[in-house]
């Protein structure tokens, strides 16, 4: 199956497609991920990246097809994968439609999650990291036993740049704003299928399941 994961930053797309990408046993795709872990390198792509990323700016299309058509160009992707916030745009989609044509796999589903913008942003500015070994922390719901040092480590917390308050709320704008024409192309093809992402994780987990049994999982 070739699934994608659409919604804003924030909406718990990322955990649920990292369980439904174990299940299928495809890799899960993570276009936050994959600029992430350039940007850590310093390679041209993650560099041009960032300036976007901190201002809360989507990255280019241009930079980010690239970095989708190589990732699923590779070996493990052969049986499908899931997509995690890959396409953002119009421009993007009809990218991917193109690469996956190609290929004679189309997209099975598209999973589009949503959430009021207080949730998504208490969510995102309650999150911290630790400056030595990655780990994760969120201020209300997996607090560190020490307010400003890593469980793991000792390592000093911090906050990401684009996990600030101003900058989610500017990262939602910008989100619905270029979004709105991707909602409408996947629907238009009868592959949109709506799940509430403001839920438990439980019961956001229960909607993914059942959205996905009428698109035969497990089936490539």
């Amino acid at each position: 199956m070739q699934i994608v994961f659409l919604g804003p930053p924030g909406v718990g797309k990322g955990t649920q497609a990292k369980g439904v990408a174990a299940e299928q046993g495809v890799p899960h795709i993570s276009s936050g991920d994959m600029l992430r872990e350039a940007v850590s390198e310093r390679t041209p792509t993650g560099l041009k990246g960032k300036t976007y990323m901190d201002s809360g700016k989507l990255v280019p299309d241009d930079v980010m097809i690239d970095l989708i058509a190589d990732r699923i160009a590779r070996p493990d992707c052969a049986r499908g994968f899931v997509l995690d916030g890959f396409p953002r745009t119009l421009a993007q989609a009809e990218a991917l439609a193109s690469m996956l044509q190609a290929k004679g796999r189309p997209v099975s589903v598209v999973l589009y999650f949503d959430a009021d913008e207080a949730t998504i942003v208490e969510r995102l500015s309650g999150r911290r990291l630790c400056r030595s070994c990655g780990a994760g922390y969120h201020v209300k719901f997996m607090p560190p036993k020490n307010g400003t040092t890593c469980d793991k480590c000792g390592g000093e917390l911090y906050q990401r740049a684009d996990d600030k308050a101003a900058t989610i709320k500017e990262r939602l704008q910008v989100y619905q704003k270029q979004t709105a024409a991707l909602i409408q192309y996947y629907r238009d093809r009868g592959l949109l299928k709506q799940i509430p992402g403001g839920a438990s994780v439980e019961q956001v987990g229960q909607k993914v399941r059942e959205a996905l049994g009428g698109v035969g999982a497990r089936k490539v």
